[in-house]
């Protein structure tokens, strides 16, 4: 059983091909830039949403806050007023329960990605369900934030055709004011992944002034280099934008200039990565 936030039965930004995404709930880290600080969280049942809300899709019972979608206007109005970084809108599946969800979706997808919040904090959850996508002859990817151990996880690197690696920030210091926890264990596993042609794709978000992004792109992209021959790897340079964060850093934080991105798009190429993409 895990905490899912959203399913997109339709996704052509979670890996290659026509995906089916599920969105776990829960995130270890507290990502200024948070593009989904909704998905951080699990709902307290606090019940502030509820008085809030518009449609009157929302109701509290024996202290959990029940939505109805049939009512709900889509406006999220309860995701904006949650002091929590929550969603009232979350809904407990079963590994199963996800799958029968996107029958339909099989003859026109490739595969299935896990992303989040954190998808690895549901780790168990996970390799049940990449199980029961295989038998259904899908491929399998999760995007991480690179905090779990994936270096000692066989059965989970068994059943997962890959991982796509957010690759915030190269210098510790600079990775944990933005997160609030080091980058070791991503760095670990950027390499152990790349070594097992596991590595699916590397992101960045690219923020001027507040990240170093230079020495970023730089460092990563020599870092994994030495592995390109074993399997191509995707970098995927992400431009900061303001919408969903949160107060006070969307005033404060800036959006980078096209030209800013190719700089950095030049620096990937110049260190052997071929399939970058700018977002």
């Amino acid at each position: 059983m895990a905490a899912v936030n959203k399913i997109i039965h339709s996704s052509v930004v979670d890996g290659p091909g026509n995906r089916a995404a599920v969105f776990l709930q829960g995130c270890n880290y507290k990502c200024v830039y948070c593009h989904n600080p909704e998905t951080i969280e699990k709902c307290t049942g606090c019940g502030l949403c509820i008085e809030q809300c518009p449609a009157g899709a929302l109701r509290l019972e024996k202290g959990t806050v029940q939505w109805d979608k049939m009512l709900c206007c889509e406006c999220d109005t309860c995701v904006h007023v949650c002091p929590h970084l929550s969603s009232p809108k979350t809904k407990n599946y079963t590994a199963r329960q996800i799958m029968e969800e996107i029958r339909g979706d099989i003859p026109f997808i490739r595969g299935i990605t896990t992303s989040g919040g954190e998808c690895s904090l549901q780790r168990d959850f996970i390799v049940e369900l990449f199980k029961l996508a295989k038998e259904q002859g899908l491929t399998t990817l999760a995007d991480s934030n690179g905090s779990y151990d994936y270096t000692q996880d066989e059965e989970l690197l068994q059943v997962c055709d890959g991982l796509m690696l957010d690759v915030k920030a190269f210098d510790p210091d600079a990775h944990i004011r933005l997160t609030g926890m080091d980058n070791k264990m991503v760095l670990k596993n950027a390499v152990f992944l790349a070594e097992h042609e596991k590595l699916e794709e590397i992101r960045t978000v690219i923020v001027p002034e507040y990240l170093p992004n230079k020495d970023t792109v730089d460092r990563i992209t020599r870092l994994l280099r030495p592995y390109l021959k074993r399997r191509e790897i995707r970098y995927k340079l992400i431009a900061y934008r303001p919408f969903g964060v949160r107060a006070p850093y969307r005033e404060t934080l800036r959006s980078p200039d096209p030209s800013d991105m190719q700089r950095y798009k030049e620096i990937a190429l110049k260190n052997g990565f071929h399939d970058i993409v700018i977002i």
